[in-house]
């Protein structure tokens, strides 16, 4: 018989069973005391800030895959990838694990007055009146019998309590609501509740003197708070007699009554309807609980005074509620132990589900917390863990110092929910196709009110949560090579974000151009035993830059040819990460090398701004690769494309510490170009102690006259270096010019002259003969003279 399938009520019931919890009867009354009315209000609408765009976010997000094995920690894992995932995981596990200890402590405190009374009748010890005062006499035991009870009858035990644990905690709060006080009936209602809040919301400000202190007996039964009659106000000292906390510290320790709306999110693959169910039984129980909690804070602030309300030894709940003596504490047992028991349910199910994805470092670690017992796979050895950490924290006592813990912890969680509700709106992934629909804004205002809410509540505890976080980002990253890969999620937003800038650019009305920047694409057959032209263009992409490497390889195209371009890009890849590079690197597979240039002189710029510069590379020993570029020259001129031409020669790029520069009066065309050149190579760190120096070579006949006009271009700014790094040689008239190159230039390593169309049309090959004895060579040709300001 097929299992039977649930509707919207569980998620509800799961989730406002959660909302409605340990805090509500513990800590509200003591935020209404703190902070007043409207100061509870702030606090609730503050809170839910935060808790609805991360119930709208959840829903969304579950509606558009079924949540396995981890919960919150699958979704996170599944979008921001496993590294990222993980670190946020193991942060979600310890907000879950403390969560358990936080609600035994809780449960402990329904017993107080069991445990006065049984102190006020019988005779004990010193030792055992002081050991039965202590929280941890009770919680541990309770702890250890919920561990035996999970251990033995697992996850169906959950889903039994549950219709019992939300009946109960009905009848509490209508107990509540009907209850009644001597000081409700006496105190005319002050909607602002004798304080207001000031700029600073943690600074109280009294607007009407505080009555006279509460006594502090109570009588219990009839519902109503005893001898609280109205007294004349003080004179002197209108302050409250209790120690002050700042607002956000008070948020703090209250915002863990508002979580709990993902409690349900667990259920989706046991719902009729997950599209339905989630998202409106998720966002009734947010919205429902933070109704209850504003009539809660308006019924507490005109049934007590704010000192017994700021009391956190008494349980004011109890004392105003019709029967509290007995249905309060009955309530809060409930809830606690409901919310201890979802809460030991599900971290050790977070916590095997990190170690299946193999994140701790130890293989046999893992293995060992990811082991389960049974057919449902219980998460034996993870609730050990669990449950002596939640033992640790019990052990330590302090109730509102665990909240505050367990409020940072949720913080990171519910803002990184929100963060990848966002990012899928902004990725317009076609894969991502949820029933329902959060809106974009709303999930970035939940991610951003998270992280800035986290520095507001304690900035140390803020502070000391992200050091972890950052430190297990590391560790993981590092102890997990294998996982680093950028997630869809981040793909997507980088691609839509590419895109949409790039579409940006094109469509924008541009300034004239009155600087250039290189934007350079570089192509080459012999990547692997030719380096120069890849080392070439990631030095000048470096800092001031874009550049584009583009790998030939000869053939058609066909499906062996193709898996071979993907494994060269893959190696090209990461020689560019090997060697921090920041260029865009790309293959093309062409049956000749002129279709091939073709189509890379058609290329866009990685950047938004066309190519403006063709770089091209032989061999100067045997000249492999030379008669390529002269047949296709004509054809890379047609698109008034800056051409480089780099000879490789066996010595290399030498030691990088010297840029010769060669000009002559045929060059002065190219002459800025191959300057800039120069200095943006020497942007890069490794050629950043170079020195660049400039030869002028002018024949006899005109030295003075070509001279004279050098120097006019320098200080007209056309030429822009200056007149000390530059040397002028003669040239005889039976004398070459790359003879004098070869004689002062041997030891340079990298010489960059210019060269000229016409030239390579009349000499063909032979152009670039003659420079046998220096080493790497950058022949540039400028399309037109680049002007530089």
């Amino acid at each position: 018989m097929a299992k039977q399938k649930f509707g919207t009520a569980p998620v509800f019931f799961t989730a406002i069973s959660t909302i409605l919890g340990a805090i509500m009867f513990l800590r509200f009354g003591f935020a209404v005391g703190m902070t007043g009315l409207l100061g509870t209000f702030a606090i609730i609408l503050i809170g839910h800030a935060v808790t609805i765009p991360t119930a709208m976010a959840i829903a969304e997000i579950a509606t558009n895959q079924k949540v396995e094995g981890g919960g919150e920690y699958y979704i996170i894992s599944r979008s921001f990838g496993l590294v990222i995932g993980s670190t946020i995981g193991i942060a979600l596990y310890l907000s879950q694990a403390i969560s358990v200890a936080f609600y035994i402590m809780a449960f402990t405190e329904a017993f107080k007055p069991l445990t006065a009374w049984i102190i006020d009748t019988y005779p004990l010890l010193p030792w055992a009146e002081r050991l039965l005062e202590q929280p941890q006499t009770i919680g541990i035991p309770a702890l250890l019998l919920l561990t035996l009870l999970i251990l033995t009858k697992g996850a169906d035990l959950g889903v039994k309590v549950l219709y019992t644990v939300v009946a109960t905690l009905a009848v509490a709060l209508v107990a509540f609501f009907i209850g009644t006080t001597d000081y409700a009936q006496a105190n005319e209602i002050d909607f602002f509740n004798k304080y207001t809040v000031g700029s600073d919301l943690g600074d109280l400000v009294p607007t009407n003197p505080a009555p006279a202190a509460a006594p502090d007996s109570f009588e219990f039964g009839t519902g109503t708070i005893a001898s609280m009659q109205a007294a004349p106000p003080p004179v002197e000292d209108p302050a409250p007699s209790f120690p002050r906390v700042s607002f956000f510290t008070v948020f703090a320790i209250i915002f863990p009554a508002f979580t709990g709306m993902t409690a349900g999110v667990g259920l989706s693959g046991d719902l009729r309807d997950p599209g339905r169910s989630i998202p409106l039984g998720t966002l009734m129980a947010t919205i429902g609980g933070m109704v209850i909690y504003f009539f809660m804070a308006w019924k507490l602030s005109v049934s007590a005074p704010v000192e017994a309300l700021a009391d956190t030894d008494r349980l004011i709940m109890a004392e105003i509620a019709w029967q509290g003596w007995w249905i309060i504490p009955l309530g809060l047992a409930a809830a606690t132990i409901s919310s201890a028991l979802g809460s030991i349910l599900v971290a050790p199910r977070t916590l095997q589900a990190i170690a299946a994805d193999n994140i701790f470092p130890a293989p046999a670690i893992n293995r060992w917390i990811s082991k389960g017992k049974g057919e449902n796979n219980e998460p034996y050895n993870a609730s050990l863990i669990t449950v002596m950490l939640a033992a640790f924290f019990i052990m330590l006592g302090a109730l509102d110092s665990v909240a505050e813990i367990i409020s940072m912890f949720f913080m990171v969680t519910y803002g990184s929910l929100c963060l990848i509700s966002f990012l899928n709106h902004f990725a317009a992934d076609p894969s991502y196709r949820p029933t329902f629909r959060s809106k974009w804004y709303v999930s970035a205002f939940g991610a951003v009110a998270c992280f800035g809410l986290m520095l507001f509540m304690n900035s140390t505890y803020a502070a000391i949560a992200m050091v972890f976080i950052g430190f297990l980002y590391v560790y993981i990253s590092y102890s997990n090579p294998d996982k680093r890969s950028m997630a869809l999620i981040f793909q997507g937003v980088i691609f839509q974000f590419s895109r949409r800038l790039q579409i940006f650019l094109q469509k924008a009305d541009k300034e004239e151009k009155t600087t250039w920047r290189p934007s350079i694409i570089a192509a080459s057959d012999s990547t692997f035993t030719r380096l120069g032209a890849f080392d070439l263009l990631r030095w000048l992409s470096q800092k001031y830059g874009f550049g584009t490497y583009i790998h030939t390889i000869d053939g058609y195209l066909s499906h062996e040819s193709s898996d071979e371009s993907a494994e060269i890009k893959e190696r090209i890849i990461r020689m560019a990460e090997a060697t921090d590079s920041r260029i865009y690197v790309d293959t093309i597979i062409s049956p000749s090398y002129t279709s091939a240039i073709a189509q890379i002189v058609q290329f866009p710029g990685i950047a938004g701004t066309e190519n403006n510069l063709l770089l091209l590379e032989y061999s100067k020993s045997n000249g492999e690769g030379l008669t390529n570029i002269i047949d296709n020259f004509k054809l890379i001129k047609s698109v008034n494309f800056n051409v480089g031409i780099l000879s490789i020669s066996e010595r290399g790029f030498g030691l990088k510490r010297s840029i010769h520069i060669w000009i002559t009066r045929a060059h002065y065309e190219s002459a800025n170009l191959m300057i800039l050149l120069a200095y943006v190579l020497t942007g890069h760190p490794d050629w950043e102690r170079a020195e660049i120096k400039l030869f002028a070579i002018f024949e006899e006949s005109t030295m003075e006259t070509e001279e004279q006009a050098l120097y006019e271009r320098i200080e007209s700014g056309q030429l822009p270096i200056s007149r000390n790094n530059i040397e002028i040689l003669c040239r005889r008239e039976d004398s070459d010019f790359r003879s004098v190159m070869n004689r002062r230039s041997h030891e340079a390593d990298l010489v960059i002259t210019g060269f000229r169309t016409e030239m390579i049309k009349r000499n063909g090959v032979q152009a670039f003969d003659g420079y046998e004895d220096v080493g790497n060579v950058l022949f540039v040709n400028a399309a037109e003279e680049v002007k530089i300001k």
